[in-house]
């Protein structure tokens, strides 16, 4: 059998148009690869992250899944999980929490593809390759599709910036922790095997 191998660079944005249910077969075909698609269709091809990244990836999808376990109002994800958020982009944040009872309102069938929603919460990590910029874009489009907070956490920096609806973004310089506030009641994250 001959195999070919295309090299490209990531992440790699490319505009081809692709019905939902394509899509989401192109992800199922694909899964050492993420993809993820803007609300005017561009597809995004993510590769996977680095150990170190994904190491401290999941520490932090721990602590929220450990706390959304013992308290049951959410079902938290990690970065696997997409959702198809209300502007008809389809993101895949590094870790994300949902209401029950907006989770509750989905279908079998929704839950089972790209939930249509937005997380309540959501996080990115970022990594060596990505940019800010278009990171600190990706927090925002969250915000602007119903997320109740949001944190982009820096490690080369050290710096967490937290998102919040219609408010400055702050950002913190080397924080040992962090609160859920009232939308994760209880939740603090523990920051100091991320930092």
């Amino acid at each position: 059998m001959n195999t070919n191998t295309v090299s490209l660079p990531a992440p790699l944005e490319l505009n081809i148009d692709l019905t939902d249910e394509q899509f989401f077969q192109l992800c199922q075909n694909n899964r050492d690869l993420r993809f993820e698609r803007t609300a005017t269709g561009e597809l995004i091809i993510m590769p996977p992250t680095g150990s170190e990244t994904g190491y401290y990836n999941a520490d932090l999808t721990y602590q929220l899944r450990a706390w959304s376990r013992q308290n049951q109002l959410g079902k938290s994800f990690d970065s696997s999980a997409g959702f198809k958020l209300p502007n008809g982009a389809e993101r895949s944040p590094d870790a994300s929490w949902v209401k029950i009872e907006r989770w509750n309102t989905l279908t079998q069938a929704e839950k089972e593809r790209f939930a249509p929603l937005c997380p309540d919460f959501v996080v990115e990590l970022i990594s060596p390759s990505d940019s800010l910029e278009k990171t600190r874009a990706k927090i925002r489009e969250y915000m602007d599709n119903g997320a109740k907070l949001g944190w982009l956490i820096n490690r080369q920096q050290q710096q967490v910036e937290i998102y919040r609806p219609n408010q400055e973004v702050e950002i913190l310089q080397s924080p040992q922790t962090l609160s859920g506030e009232d939308v994760l009641p209880g939740f603090v994250l523990d920051l100091t095997e991320i930092f």
